[in-house]
């Protein structure tokens, strides 16, 4: 009875199979190929049966080995056959023309003189003319019928002109539509015929692992495409000035392919590439893209208003950690803990306190209190919202309104030196949204985009928090902020 080695003849039989489809049984071997003599057979007598039956029983082995089973009715079918299946080069066929590149030209910084804005002077003088600044970076087309493209807010931010260049080598000029620096969003407007889009996928389906393909514009090259993987998810604190919630990939990311698109191993849209980690100056496997479902919302947005509007409900949140889920005796591993409600907001109109547990909202999970803020802060003002919550170990749910918030503080809490600025709530801080020009906030040393986190040492999250610390600061005021990525201490007399 053949043992074992059976197995290896027929994996040896497969190989030669491959390699030459027309040796049939020849395979056998040249003993196998010369009859035995008649007197051998007739002299073998028992001794033939039992050479007869070890090699029925080879054949019969590899003849199991070779024809499948029935196939029961519960088991599992393959779902795409190998004749089926799409290859990725089919797949960037389709979607490629649908990611364009962008070139922007804008007039280099004005000198800090207002005098060398004066064409008189500046001819008087014989300055040399402004020079004209060309960047360029990716878009998505999102909408074809409409003309609608996505990039981001850095990429066309002061820009004086903007073409879109198609795959096809048609060129445009295109039309902001609107832009938002928090989550570094714009959206363009071309008028063409005969465009395709990017059909959205599920950004908050993807999981560690998944394959996704990068495509743009790098070093203004071309349309260029780099594969990888998702890294990590939800990442944050790239930029604290901003709404994030990152998929972070190590397909390739370099300058240029910002406002491009990721895309998943099927085609769909999930992500426009953002930002990278590049001590160098080039690509090191870490590049981060905001997830389409944030960025479907802005758009909705800036094509409704031509700018984001955002919501609050009147809370300052943290994140819920292992120590205090202990310390609450609670069993839930993520979500958002209250930590203080604003009087006469949506949260203490609807009854929400202080050490209650975010769990949900519209019945996303809450991850934590950058999620929350994302959530609330990308929702239609005026909308409702379904928030569900942790209360003595017990759950509950309560719906609430979604208010604008607030873009001043009561102006009698500001004091002299900060007249001429305007405060915003976002994403849990306060940002300067705008300065007068010559006002004393601009002589004090603030500037349009600060994000104050402190006052006095006295830590803020909101605007009504800002007011009050100004109101109780007294002559000097130190702030704590923010600008450009880099902390400062402010001291203004």
């Amino acid at each position: 009875m053949p043992r074992p080695s059976t197995g290896k003849a027929f994996e040896h039989r497969l190989e030669q199979v491959g390699r030459s489809p027309r040796r049939g049984s020849d395979e056998a071997g040249p003993e196998a190929r010369q009859s035995a003599p008649k007197e051998d057979l007739k002299k073998s007598g028992g001794k033939m049966t039992t050479r007869s039956s070890k090699y029925v029983g080879v054949f019969a082995a590899l003849v199991l080995v070779m024809v499948p089973g029935p196939r029961s009715a519960a088991q599992p079918q393959t779902a795409i056959s190998a004749v089926t299946q799409r290859s990725l080069a089919d797949v960037l066929e389709e979607i490629t023309p649908a990611v364009v590149n962008i070139a922007v030209r804008s007039r280099a910084p004005a000198a800090t003189n207002p005098l060398y804005n004066d064409p008189f002077f500046r001819r008087y003088f014989k300055l040399p003319e402004q020079q004209q600044r060309l960047s360029a970076g990716s878009g998505v087309i999102v909408n074809a019928e409409k003309g609608y493209i996505l990039t981001n807010h850095h990429v066309v931010a002061d820009a004086g002109e903007i073409g879109v260049t198609l795959k096809d080598r048609r060129r445009f000029t295109a039309e902001l539509v609107g832009s938002d620096e928090a989550t570094d969003i714009a959206l363009l407007k071309i008028d063409a015929d005969k465009l395709r889009a990017l059909p959205f996928g599920d950004s908050g389906a993807l999981r560690v692992g998944d394959s996704v393909v990068a495509i743009g514009n790098p070093f203004g090259l071309g349309q260029t495409v780099t594969s990888g993987i998702v890294s990590a998810l939800g990442r944050g604190g790239i930029n604290v000035e901003g709404y994030e919630d990152f998929i972070q990939t190590d397909a390739s990311i370099n300058p240029g392919n910002s406002g491009g698109a990721l895309v998943t191993a099927d085609g769909l849209l999930v992500g426009i590439n953002t930002a990278i980690v590049a001590p160098a100056g080039g690509n090191v496997g870490i590049g981060f893209s905001v997830p389409i479902a944030m960025a479907s919302a802005v758009m909705e947005q800036l094509i409704k208003h031509g700018e984001v509007r955002r919501g609050r409900i009147g809370i300052s949140v943290q994140d819920l950690t292992p120590d205090l889920a202990e310390a609450l005796r609670i069993e839930e591993s993520s979500g958002a803990v209250v930590g203080s409600i604003e009087q006469n907001s949506p949260a203490a109109h609807a009854g929400l306190q202080a050490g209650d547990v975010i769990l949900a909202v519209n019945n996303h999970k809450i991850t934590g209190s950058a999620d929350l803020r994302n959530r609330i802060g990308l929702a239609q003002v005026g909308s409702q919202v379904e928030i569900e919550y942790l209360r003595d170990q017990a759950r509950k749910t309560v719906t609430m309104r979604i208010e604008p918030a607030e873009a001043n503080a009561e102006a009698e809490a500001i004091p002299a030196p900060l007249q001429g600025a305007q405060f915003q709530d976002a994403a849990g801080n306060v940002v300067v949204s705008n300065i007068e020009d010559g006002s004393a906030a601009e002589r004090s040393g603030l500037r349009a985009g600060d994000v104050i986190v402190a006052v006095n040492r006295q830590p803020i999250g909101t605007v009504a928090e800002l007011a009050a610390a100004l109101k109780d600061a007294g002559g000097t005021i130190a702030l704590d902020l923010f600008r450009g990525g880099s902390k400062l201490f402010l001291v203004i007399g």
